[in-house]
């Protein structure tokens, strides 16, 4: 069976209730596909008068009722506020496997009027509301999904061709209160969610939502060697340094017990043991770091492959809004996740120090010099639809 594309759109309203973990999680857990790229749009009328005029379809399980008000939603929803020209945010996700659009399309379910069951996306997330005349009181899809391979091909063309003007890192999507400062940090989920239970990088993402930010921008990318080494710069002398002292005192115990060479060893040959052996052990635990988020060290990399993509996926999420800093640091919880308070991430999903499930930006500057490096702005989405469906 061909490989193929399926995409989900989460709506602007879904993304407003902070429901992007919870849809991730069920799409990851129940769909059996690969994720293979993630893109924030901004939608512009344009996009979405193109996109809406291939909604309504003879090979929709939907009646053609049901087709035209989901048509008539994503005009209205999805389209800059007729008001005041804003344009609303829409998150892509897209799939790649065998069967792939029937796969996705059974787990985001069909809209029917009245269908409350919670089986699906739409069944839980989503809502069809009639009177009794069969006149519409409430429609929210939560998301939208093609529901056949030519349509998800033909729609993935549409959105392809205005991935670079409508997505990407959003500006001017959010509106604030009068004197409200917002600020930007970024949120990586780290690979060691990708090789876990299939649903963790969705259960990392709801944790977030609790700080009430707005994601702004998100890729799904796999960190080159140099682009890891580019991140942790700033902590490489740290492990070079401030490990001395446990170091020292380590190998003063190592040496003391064993059993041909157990001797007493005083401490100022102790310090010296730290200051000799303390940035062997930093620059192998940087290696490791290294290696852990982008799949080789700096030493295990030939020169001319440091800027290939690394082999192992990690999720850039950009959020927004006011003490974003502090509120995704809170979330996240201290490095050491056997220190880290119930409820934060790192100590419902960390496993160690190095493996600890998520970082986030320290400060604004911090969060600057690591979007440079991610660079959540970058079109892949384009590429991968290239490569399966063709140009757009």
């Amino acid at each position: 069976m061909a490989v193929e594309l399926a995409y989900v759109l989460i709506t602007p309203y879904s993304l407003a209730k902070s429901r992007t973990g919870g849809i991730l999680a069920r799409l990851l857990t129940r769909s059996g596909c690969e994720l293979v790229a993630v893109r924030m749009y901004a939608p512009s009328a344009e996009l979405i008068r193109e996109y809406s005029e291939q909604i309504v379809t003879a090979s929709d399980p939907q009646d053609r009722v049901t087709q035209e008000v989901l048509r008539d939603y994503v005009r209205k929803q999805l389209a800059p506020d007729s008001r005041t020209g804003r344009r609303r945010r829409v998150l892509l996700l897209l799939f790649k496997g065998e069967d792939a659009v029937r796969r996705v399309r059974s787990v985001v379910g069909n809209l029917a009027p009245l269908f409350i069951q919670g089986e699906t996306i739409r069944g839980t997330f989503g809502d069809y509301i009639t009177d009794g005349d069969g006149r519409v009181t409430y429609f929210e899809p939560a998301v939208l999904a093609a529901p056949t391979a030519e349509e998800a091909n033909a729609k993935l063309l549409i959105w392809a061709r205005y991935s670079r003007a409508d997505g990407g890192l959003l500006d001017n999507t959010i509106t604030y209160e009068p004197g409200v400062a917002p600020q930007r940090t970024l949120v990586l989920v780290k690979p060691d969610n990708f090789g876990a239970a299939a649903g963790r990088p969705g259960s990392v993402l709801d944790f977030f939502s609790r700080t009430g930010l707005f994601i702004v921008g998100a890729r799904l990318l796999h960190l080159s060697t140099a682009q890891a080494l580019a991140f942790y710069e700033p902590v490489r002398e740290v492990m070079r340094t401030r490990l001395n002292a446990m170091v020292g005192a380590e190998a003063r115990k190592a040496l003391s017990a064993h059993p041909e060479l157990g001797f007493p060893i005083p401490p100022t040959v102790e310090q010296q043991l730290g200051q000799l052996l303390g940035p062997l052990y930093g620059d192998f635990r940087f290696d490791n770091l290294v290696r852990f988020m982008s799949g080789r060290s700096e030493r295990e990399c030939p020169p001319a492959e440091l800027e290939k993509p690394g082999t192992v996926p990690c999720l850039a999420v950009v959020y927004e809004g006011p003490d974003a800093v502090a509120k995704c640091r809170d979330v996240l919880g201290p490095t050491d996740p056997g220190k880290a308070p119930r409820g934060t991430i790192r100590r419902e999903f960390g496993s160690n120090i190095l493996v600890n499930a998520a970082h986030a930006s320290d400060s604004v500057e911090s969060a600057r010099r690591e979007l440079a490096i991610v660079q959540p702005e970058t079109d892949d989405l384009s590429r991968e639809i290239a490569a399966v469906v063709g140009p757009r």
